[in-house]
């Protein structure tokens, strides 16, 4: 089909105003930055800078991973990529009485770079998790919604919180997809430049505030179009489960400071009312709790083992014993 460019390469040539003539010179933050013809290294500075290279492999200590008694093994941290799974995980738990799993804290001030979880995970991120239902044969999962489609193949064949059948189970994977497409502009976009940057840059919190928005009001639009109890209608599933920590977790005022005021996110009431319905599950208050090294120290159970331990191994209950 005639496209009118003489190559697919062309499609992606910038025609903007300004870049057929000669473009003026663009100011840069700081003042005194020029761009270089070939990128170096440097410590970028800011809350995580300095655990960040631009380069793969096990740069940390060589240190095998843990491992419980369970089949499921999770290796991973509170935030909210690592929440999505731990949310599923104790879904599992209340719903399949002989399901169980144990959770490991891999604190992401570069133990995630060590030889055990590099071996689970080559790019090094949480969460990550090895199925050991065939100890001869283990199977690692990474990626949290890579992690969510595989617990709900493996151990929910009711299709309990991922339907079975279609189009309920394309609707699913629809909502999933979207969230992982959007938080990198959330997290990465705004999160890192409104929050954790260190120096504010107008263009950039500008830039991914007005994004954040509007995939808050997409989500916002879809909940209120039939009035929607959940992402996909009645049913609640792992899409409500993986966008919860990030956009609800957000009009809750509970990441980046202040940005649920700066980004006036109580107007947005169909996804306020869904967070709240979302948060009030017995699942849900307990996956937060997993893996979590921050907040108030009931609400921290670093390493999960058995569904006792949110009663006995809370970090204010570890502490206390200790003292």
């Amino acid at each position: 089909q005639a496209t009118g460019f003489a190559s697919f390469a062309d499609c992606f040539i910038d025609f903007s105003p300004g870049t057929m003539a000669e473009e003026k010179p663009k100011p840069s933050l700081p003042a005194e930055y020029v761009v270089p013809k070939v990128w170096e290294y440097k410590d970028q500075g800011g809350t995580f800078g300095g655990t960040n290279r631009p380069y793969a492999g096990a740069w940390g200590e060589d240190k095998p991973l843990e491992k419980g008694e369970h089949k499921i093994q999770l290796y991973s941290m509170g935030t909210p990529n690592g929440v999505k799974v731990t949310i599923l995980l104790e879904e599992l738990v209340e719903a399949f009485p002989d399901f169980e799993y144990d959770a490991w804290l891999i604190p992401i001030n570069g133990v995630q770079f060590t030889s055990g979880f590099n071996a689970v995970n080559p790019n090094s991120k949480i969460p990550a998790m090895l199925d050991y239902s065939d100890p001869a044969k283990p199977v690692r999962v990474f990626e949290s919604g890579s992690i969510l489609l595989y617990l709900c193949d493996q151990f929910d064949k009711e299709g309990k919180f991922f339907p079975r059948e279609y189009p309920a189970r394309a609707e699913c994977q629809n909502w999933l997809m979207w969230q992982m497409g959007s938080a990198p502009f959330i997290g990465g976009g705004f999160g890192h430049f409104y929050h954790y940057a260190p120096l504010k840059i107008e263009y950039a919190i500008d830039r991914y505030a007005m994004e954040t928005k509007r995939l808050v009001d997409v989500l916002d639009k879809h909940l209120g179009d039939g009035n929607k109890q959940y992402v996909c209608g009645d049913q609640y599933t792992i899409a409500d489960m993986a966008i919860w920590p990030w956009i609800g977790w957000l009009v809750d005022g509970k990441i980046y400071g202040e940005a649920a005021e700066f980004l006036q996110v109580k107007e947005y009431k169909n996804v306020c009312a869904w967070s709240k319905r979302v948060g009030e599950r017995p699942g849900v208050k307990r996956g937060v709790m997993v893996n979590r090294p921050f907040g108030d120290k009931s609400q921290q159970l670093h390493n999960r083992h058995a569904r006792s331990d949110f009663e006995t191994k809370t970090q204010d209950k570890l502490e206390a014993a200790a003292a």
